[in-house]
């Protein structure tokens, strides 16, 4: 990837952040960690890797975005209206009764949403059944499914896992966000899921390891993921719960709190700071 894509989209994703944390403020709800940590994987889906377009969100022919870790809508619709799904006002109404930016995704209501989640492991057996669907329809769209590493805890993730190899589903591309924390703490702790490349492995999937902050290596990662054929296709995108706030990172304290004004303010600067510091103000 060139250099100048690479700092684009890093900006673009400093944006997401900045939109997330002024929506879940607003609010005074929502789920800002894992929001935070799964920004850039988002961004560099809606900017650089799917084929969407915002003018025709049901496009039959378009690409799907299952965003299974439902919960982290804050990443999700920051980046739907910065692609241009509709207007960053409607944000706004995040969680109010006002309009349909419900916490969890809303296919119904909400432009861009290619399925209504929520319900953990739910998600991906979603995105087994619409890639299962492309094959049979002999389609050439992809299907992409966001799920946690607390998430990957549920045993429904791991029937879709099996289901997707048997089907032989190289249309099908899993990404994990895996910041090691979930809502009752480290999830070594909760309950051990790692090594995660041998068990997405044993199951029949092709791992690629990435860097989730790192928007040249994951564009890399999900390029060479459409050249592996076969089998469904994982990255497993290592990052930080909490990324770019200081006294959220790596702190499963902020799974699911909205910040105060005062620790909204101090939020806002540092995600400012880091925008700039990418446009060179």
């Amino acid at each position: 990837m060139e250099q100048a894509k690479a700092h684009a989209l890093a900006a673009a994703a400093a944006r997401v952040r900045l939109l997330a944390m002024d929506m879940v403020h607003t609010a005074a709800s929502g789920h800002i960690g894992g929001s935070l940590s799964v920004a850039d994987i988002l961004t560099d889906l809606y900017f650089s890797i799917l084929r969407v377009d915002p003018k025709n969100p049901k496009d039959p022919e378009r690409d799907r975005l299952v965003l299974s870790k439902g919960h982290c809508t804050p990443a999700l619709y920051a980046a739907l209206a910065f692609r241009g799904y509709f207007p960053e006002e409607q944000l706004k109404l995040f969680r109010s009764i006002e309009g349909h930016f419900s916490g969890h995704p809303d296919m119904v209501h909400v432009p861009g949403v290619d399925m209504s989640t929520g319900s953990l492991g739910q998600g991906i057996s979603a995105a087994v059944g619409m890639a299962l669907a492309g094959k049979m329809d002999q389609k050439d769209y992809r299907v992409y499914a966001v799920l946690g590493d607390g998430e990957v805890e549920e045993g429904q993730v791991w029937e879709a896992a099996m289901s997707a190899a048997k089907f032989h589903l190289d249309n099908l591309c899993a990404v994990v966000d895996v910041n090691g924390l979930q809502i009752d703490g480290r999830t070594a702790d909760v309950m051990p899921s790692e090594p995660l490349d041998q068990k997405f492995q044993a199951f029949g999937w092709q791992v690629i390891a990435v860097d989730g902050h790192d928007m040249a290596a994951l564009d890399e990662a999900f390029s060479r993921a459409k050249t592996l054929k076969g089998a469904p296709v994982v990255l497993l995108a290592r990052t930080v719960k909490g990324k770019g706030v200081s006294f959220m990172e790596n702190d499963a304290g902020w799974h699911g709190k909205a910040p105060n004004d005062e620790q909204y303010e101090r939020a806002m600067a540092e995600l400012r700071g880091a925008l700039a510091e990418l446009e060179g103000k």
